[in-house]
């Protein structure tokens, strides 16, 4: 038997219905244009907004099969498709329903236009709302533009001056957190927002999620924030960072020892960045969570990693999975976990190609650290072997661990690892004891007794 039917027996087939192709989406919104009898920008704005939306509800749930987000993408632009054809009706009473969510979005010192549905804003519309933030004196602290769109004749309006609302405001009042997530910004787009930045010398969260940053962009972050001594999150997720734009986000790491949290993940950095990212993370003797998903490293990379691993004891999150690591890079970054991050409590390694060789490193790791509450080792290649090795690991201690999770591993003998399930003695209702007894119908003596689970509706699992 070759290797590639193997392979195919070891692995099931699986379809992933999310992303759409391009080719698909263009069509999509050609008919959505279709269906409106007259042509309007918010034809051309519909689909990429339920786009974005499903691609978030996507990006929490990694492992599915993308069937949520497919029906929220469908579900979103039916939605938007019926706003539009109820704002064309009765443009008065939709300005009557804006002018009440600002009344109720206006205080407390919180200026939020992201109440209510989606929707997006026109020229005029755009002037009113945006009016409160020029008045002198105005307390707001904080802004909240999500949910909004600005229509095509809202990019007339070329500036909007928020220099008296933060820019202008001493230290003491400045920023401390700030989201651009979900922009097209590039460098103007970034740029766009430099007098701002070049003001926030005590920014301590900055999200720059899914904005398609650039070489130059990225230069230019690390270029307008005049001092990142202060910045405990930053998050660049989803963003297709060549190797110089890894160096320059590696460079706002170093220049930030209180960094607590960390993302770098989907960004396709190259070799260079990686191991650029890897060594400035020695710097943040602070982290807590790292997360570096669906990065492929190579060796070099995982060494630097690795070696920057050992140095944070206060890891309490590592997100890893997808990474190219291989057995050579799993052991060298237990190695690297099981000397240090001694409260850690998530570990994601899933997608890594490890293999059962690979097993004694990891299960040393995962026996020491008590506080996990979270295993990951789904898509390897651990087989029997492996997954008894790990399963050993778990048998002392182990108090909080709630999630463990070593799907698509190949697994043949799950009973030669797994012998019982106790969960006797709890609040199970009579409906949740015959679930528990289909899942367990083929193996029924690895199911304990359930007879004195005391079935209280107020307490119900």
């Amino acid at each position: 038997m070759d290797t590639a039917t193997m392979k195919s027996q070891h692995h099931p087939f699986s379809i992933k219905l999310w992303p759409p192709s391009q080719n698909t989406r263009q069509t999509f919104a050609k008919r959505i244009t279709g269906n409106l009898t007259t042509k309007s920008i918010f034809t051309q704005k519909i689909e990429h907004v339920a786009f974005v939306t499903a691609n978030q509800l996507y990006e929490m749930e990694p492992d599915g099969d993308g069937g949520s987000a497919v029906q929220l993408y469908a579900k979103e632009c039916s939605r938007l498709i019926l706003e539009v054809l109820k704002r064309r009706s009765s443009q008065k009473e939709d300005r009557e329903v804006r002018a009440s969510e600002k009344a109720v979005a206006f205080h407390n010192n919180v200026f939020d236009i992201s109440k209510g549905p989606l929707s997006f804003i026109e020229a005029r519309e755009a002037e009113d709302i945006l009016k409160p933030l020029k008045e002198p004196g105005n307390s707001y602290s904080k802004i909240c533009f999500s949910n909004r769109s600005f229509g095509l004749e809202a990019d007339q309006l070329k500036e909007v001056d928020l220099s008296d609302f933060i820019a202008g405001r001493p230290e003491a009042e400045a920023l401390d957190s700030l989201n651009l997530s979900n922009n097209a910004l590039g460098e103007k787009g970034v740029r766009a927002f430099g007098a701002l930045l070049q003001s926030q010398s005590g920014l301590e969260v900055l999200y720059l999620m899914n904005d398609g940053i650039s070489e130059e962009a990225a230069l230019a972050v690390c270029e307008l924030i005049p001092s990142t001594e202060k910045l405990r999150i930053l998050h660049f997720h989803n963003n297709m960072t060549g190797d110089p734009r890894a160096l320059a986000i590696s460079e706002v790491l170093k220049r930030s020892p209180l960094r607590e949290d960390f993302r770098c993940s989907s960004t396709r950095i190259a070799t260079e960045g990686r191991i650029a990212v890897s060594e400035a993370l020695e710097s943040c003797t602070h982290l807590k969570k790292l997360d570096l998903r669906d990065n492929m490293f190579g060796a070099e990379a995982r060494v630097a990693l690795s070696k920057a691993l050992s140095k944070h004891a206060g890891l309490n999150e590592v997100y890893l999975s997808y990474l190219n690591l291989e057995d050579e890079g799993a052991v060298a970054l237990a190695n690297s976990l099981k000397e240090s991050a001694p409260t850690l409590e998530v570990l994601d390694m899933a997608g890594n190609d490890i293999r059962a060789e690979a097993a004694p490193a990891l299960s040393a790791c995962i026996a020491v650290k008590q506080n996990l509450r979270k295993l990951n080792l789904a898509e390897n290649e651990l087989k029997d072997e492996g997954a008894i090795q790990i399963s050993k690991a778990l048998e002392e201690g182990h108090l909080q661990l709630n999630e463990v999770d070593m799907s698509n591993n190949s697994i043949g003998r799950a009973r030669s690892w797994f012998k019982l399930l106790n969960i006797n003695g709890n609040f199970i209702s009579d409906e949740g004891i015959d679930e528990v007894k289909e899942i367990f119908k083929k193996f029924p003596d690895m199911l304990g007794p359930l007879d004195e689970n005391c079935y209280n509706k107020h307490v119900q699992i």
